[in-house]
């Protein structure tokens, strides 16, 4: 007879209570530090990966933490190395970089409950702080999957006793999160809002942003083109104007040094500048603005009047670029209103003509000679205008990301020689040559273009759409513009860069296709509407929301007791209605217990306290040894004690269990 020998399945030891508990805390600390790995320093990311690897490996293999006499120099070395990075132990960059090392330090000397305490704390302090850098939806969820794990961890070594599983705890964990959520909603629409954050933020709490700025060198806007980020969005109020009247002015560039085109200082337009000519249609629209750190507001060309802005002030420039008198740097929302058809200081001599004529001698011999050979023919502005865009049109030019570097005549070599840019480069040689000729001219940087969300109607203009062209100066006719780009590449006016390249995700392994109908696109389409939908709703709102909200409940006036009277109300009524399932679910005691209890509070007034521990013939062995007690109470209550042992813990039939309970009332009240 032959057997077959079965292998013994593997039994899986399970990990230790405190090696379980420590270990869920290290994996919430990371879930909060993660976010922050993308703009710390590489060397801190390093150091906190490294000390949170070391802490795990300590907690797996059950060694002793580390020294304090070790870990003193390490932090001392850290807090300096953020210093010689920052310049500065204070403000939002150090300050971030500072609290996730001395996380991770805490981490490795945890000797008491208290010190888990302090871990907890600080996480939950260090997770705010991911706001300072984003704001948007899935930092939200990423976020509230930390605090999650966070309460989890604190649950861990709350328990005493029977520890329930992973699974259970997370799911009171996530219970707590729900029972506070509607609290939270309460809190968040009707409690008072103010105007600006409640304390002011420190110097570099803005950072760096990318887009526009105020100066234009080679490249600058084409290393933009391939950037998926949003410039800005637009609700549009009257029917949308086309495609190629899209221009979004934002910066000014005047001066010129030969290679880099800067602004001259603003001062306000004067009244009459802007007039509408005849037939001409407004266009009314919001404009949804993220932050980037400059003045400058983005609108049609050109707007009726400066919008107005909630603790900011604008106004337009003399050189017609719509500004505020503060930097922006919170995302900010405007109804502006603008012509499509108008004329800039047609009726005067603007007195900035004086910087549209300004060269740079000693540089771009070639220019001037072509500019020479141009006025030879004609002395027209106009005619002149248009030879040079025949000159781009006819002559080999191309319109390219990629452009090769220029020397020190950057624009001869652009002009006769390489013939390849992008919109910077053709927009500067234009106005080089316009000066050339006599003609005043300038550069204007802004965004050409947008795209509309079919999901939500919102035109979304995006750093891929950034754009310059140039301005000259016509008598009797004003500014005029002028887009060299289009003689060369009219596509480019007709559509984004962005729509006929596609969208690029993950370092572009992954491009969206342009077309529309796709169900990459539609996705994308989406994801943007759901985000401009958490902006509009949750990040944008403000007082002036919190009053009409309140006004649609039929409250007039609108103030601080009022909201205070209201925020009270609706969060009582919201935490009453969360209790109700609470107190509907609790724990109900059986008939046998509520005597019991009622029978230890008696035996309580004879000075007879029963301790939590003591089971019934613990008790019955206290009473029984009493001598101050009365014989005919003592008697009642042992055989009170024995019959309610025999009810509870004994074999009373179901039947006889009426009668039993019946039997306890009568042994009660003899307890007097």
């Amino acid at each position: 007879m032959t057997t077959t020998s079965v292998p013994a399945r593997k039994v899986r030891t399970p990990i230790a209570r405190d090696k379980a508990d420590m270990l869920t805390l290290l994996g919430a600390c990371l879930l909060v530090l993660l976010p922050h790995f993308f703009h710390l320093p590489l060397w801190i990311s390093a150091g906190v990966a490294t000390l949170l690897g070391w802490r795990s490996w300590i907690t797996w293999t059950g060694r002793r933490l580390p020294p304090r006499w070790l870990l003193l120099p390490v932090a001392a070395l850290a807090m300096a190395g953020i210093y010689l990075a920052y310049r500065t132990l204070l403000g939002r960059d150090a300050g971030v970089a500072m609290l996730a090392l001395l996380l991770i330090l805490k981490l490795l000397e945890m000797h008491a409950r208290r010190d888990l305490f302090v871990v907890l704390f600080l996480s939950f302090f260090l997770l705010l702080t991911n706001f300072f850098y984003s704001q948007n939806i899935l930092t939200a969820l990423l976020m509230a999957i930390a605090v999650v794990a966070l309460l989890t961890a604190q649950l861990s070594f709350q328990f005493t006793g029977t520890v329930p599983p992973l699974k259970k705890k997370l799911r009171l964990a996530t219970l707590i999160v729900g029972l506070a959520t509607p609290l939270m909603l309460v809190l968040f629409l009707v409690f008072p809002r103010i105007q600006g954050p409640l304390w002011g933020l420190p110097g570099d709490a803005t950072g760096a942003r990318t887009g526009l700025s105020d100066s234009m060198t080679p490249g600058m806007i084409s290393s933009l083109a391939l950037s998926d980020d949003i410039a800005f969005r637009v609700k549009f109020i009257d029917p949308v104007p086309s495609q190629a009247t899209l221009y979004w002015r934002a910066s000014v560039l005047s001066h010129f040094d030969g290679r880099t085109w800067t602004a001259q200082p603003q001062t306000p337009m004067k009244a009459g500048s802007v007039k509408a000519l005849p037939g001409s249609a407004s266009t009314r629209y919001e404009v949804t603005m993220e932050p980037h750190g400059r003045r400058w507001l983005f609108a049609l060309e050109t707007p009726v009047a400066p919008p107005q802005l909630r603790g900011n002030n604008a106004y337009l420039a003399n050189d017609f670029q719509l500004l505020a008198s503060e930097r922006i740097d919170t995302r900010l929302r405007y109804d502006v209103t603008s012509w499509t058809q108008f004329s800039l200081q047609a009726d005067s001599v603007p007195d900035e003509l004086n910087d549209g004529l300004q060269r740079v001698a000693g540089i771009n011999p070639a220019t001037t000679g072509f500019a020479r050979s141009l006025l030879a023919r004609s002395s027209d502005s106009a005619e002149l205008i248009g030879l040079v865009l025949q000159y781009f049109r006819r002559e080999p030019f191309r319109y390219t990301l990629e452009p090769p570097l220029l020397g020190r005549n950057a624009v001869d070599e652009f002009l006769f020689s390489s013939r390849a840019g992008f919109c910077e480069h053709y927009a500067s040689a234009f106005v080089v040559l316009m000066r050339e000729l006599g003609i005043p001219a300038r550069v204007v940087t802004g965004y050409q273009g947008g795209e509309i969300n079919p999901s939500d109607g919102y035109m979304e203009v995006r750093q891929s759409d950034a754009h310059a062209w140039a301005e000259v100066w016509i008598e009797q006719r004003g500014w005029i513009r002028v887009d060299p780009t289009g003689a060369v590449a009219p596509e480019r006016i007709e559509r984004s860069v962005a729509s006929q390249s596609g969208r690029r995700l993950f370092g572009g392994l992954v491009t969206l296709s342009p077309a529309r109908g796709s169900w990459l696109a539609l996705t994308r389409f989406n994801w943007d509407a759901l985000s401009n939908a958490w902006n509009q709703r949750v990040l944008n709102y403000s007082s002036e929301q919190q009053k009409n909200l309140v006004a649609r409940l039929g409250i007039d006036k609108v103030d601080w007791p009022v909201l205070t009277a209201l925020m009270l109300g609706a969060g009582s009524l919201v935490m009453a209605i969360m209790m109700l399932p609470l107190l509907k679910n609790r724990a109900t005691r059986d008939p046998a217990g509520k005597l019991y209890a009622a029978f230890c509070r008696r035996m309580a007034r004879f000075g007879l306290i029963r301790a939590p521990h003591d089971g019934p013939r613990t008790f019955m062995a206290v009473v029984a040894a009493n001598t101050l007690l009365p014989e005919h109470t003592k008697a009642a209550a042992l055989r009170f004690l024995v019959s309610y042992e025999a009810l509870q813990y004994g074999t009373v039939a179901p039947r006889r269990r009426r009668a039993a309970l019946s039997y306890l009332h009568t042994l009660l009240a003899a307890c007097r």
